[in-house]
């Protein structure tokens, strides 16, 4: 006997990456950032007192909030901060769509988005991305015609890491008639050059909100903090009436907030990322193992025809390297590969070009 809902029964949960206990293991299939959080990080925890323990947090994280409206040049009641960006994916689904309205996605995408519709028990519809990951020019007018009421657009794309720029992104939005999330995960990798900015957009229009999180440009994954950034009329519905009361703890809060004012040792990360992802890139095509170009922390790397993704992948596991594998329609002969240390990228190609000659048939 079952008393879930027939729609939790129906659907299938999230398939997280492998999360091994031993510290063996080459770590390159959760997009985590290599390098560990920083020094104002580590004395913001040696500093917290037990006593502060005993005490609900603030409940809108109104301290941290204001350190992130200085770094992002918005005002506090323009940010929401949530535990994870699970939790504000749920918001924005809990605050903005009904359970008969329908939310789209460009597929291939972050998979929490379908699951998270399931549970929500709204509808959903896909719209395939184009050859180059990118969206079609007209998306917003499909999205418009399918009467969508809200859609995720994660930018830098994943699992490709292909970033549409601002511009495209600030028409779709005015273009579309519903609510449009974009997800920014990726965002603090995106090259300096490219001076990508979504920020402005949610100055001019009512109707985006952008998701950013710790996990990966400030090493706190473990923390699970994010937040969002929108219109007021957006953000007061989800931060006075659907948030949970007390939804980021006191701890979180305060390494959050070290994380966020410390920019120097954040971009310092960036910038090592974003060099051991052009030599990455660089020694897997000397493999003809080829990606997009990527402004995230991972590669997508197709596989050749000589070759299995599938076999390729455990290869490397039985060699204690871990890569993202999606058995899916359009990724089956690709690996995601997460941006590692110098070390950890160098023994990924080491490994590689040892699997690749031992034959056609692996």
């Amino acid at each position: 006997m079952s008393f879930e809902r027939k729609n939790i029964q129906a659907m299938a949960g999230y398939a997280s990456g492998e999360q091994p206990d031993s510290t063996d293991v080459i770590k390159l299939n959760t997009n985590e950032n290599p390098y560990p959080p920083g020094p104002a990080v580590v004395a913001a925890l040696s500093g917290i007192h037990v006593d502060n323990l005993r005490r609900y947090p603030p409940p809108t994280a109104s301290a941290l909030r204001e350190s992130l409206a200085r770094l992002h040049a918005v005002n506090p009641d323009n940010i929401i901060v949530t535990n994870g960006g699970d939790e504000l994916l749920r918001l924005v689904l809990a605050t903005f769509v009904a359970p008969d309205e329908c939310i789209g996605i460009a597929e291939p995408s972050y998979s929490l988005y379908e699951v998270l519709a399931a549970a929500h028990g709204c509808k959903l519809q896909n719209f395939a991305l184009q050859s180059d990951w990118k969206m079609s020019t007209d998306f917003a007018q499909q999205l418009n015609a399918a009467n969508i009421k809200l859609c995720f657009v994660v930018n830098p794309h994943a699992p490709s890491g292909v970033l549409t720029s601002a511009a495209e992104i600030e028409k779709l939005a005015r273009d579309f008639k519903g609510v449009l999330v974009i997800d920014e995960a990726y965002v603090d990798f995106v090259d300096p050059s490219a001076s990508h900015d979504c920020i402005p957009i949610i100055r001019q229009l009512e109707n985006v909100i952008i998701l950013r999180t710790f996990s990966k440009g400030y090493s706190l994954a473990g923390l699970r903090m994010a937040y969002g950034i929108g219109a007021k009329s957006l953000i007061d519905p989800m931060q006075y009436k659907t948030k949970d009361s007390y939804n980021t703890d006191f701890i979180a809060q305060t390494l959050a907030q070290a994380a966020i004012e410390d920019q120097t040792y954040a971009k310092f990360t960036w910038r090592q990322v974003r060099d051991q992802r052009h030599w990455l890139t660089n020694e897997l095509a000397r493999l003809n193992l080829f990606c997009p170009p990527s402004q995230s922390n991972f590669l997508l790397v197709e596989v050749p025809p000589t070759h299995s993704a599938a076999i390729l992948y455990q290869a490397l596991k039985s060699q204690g390297i871990l890569v993202r594998y999606f058995n899916l329609p359009g990724l089956a002969n690709r690996l995601r590969i997460t941006v590692g240390t110098v070390a950890q990228n160098s023994k990924l190609i080491k490994v590689l070009m040892s699997i690749l000659n031992m034959g056609s048939d692996t």
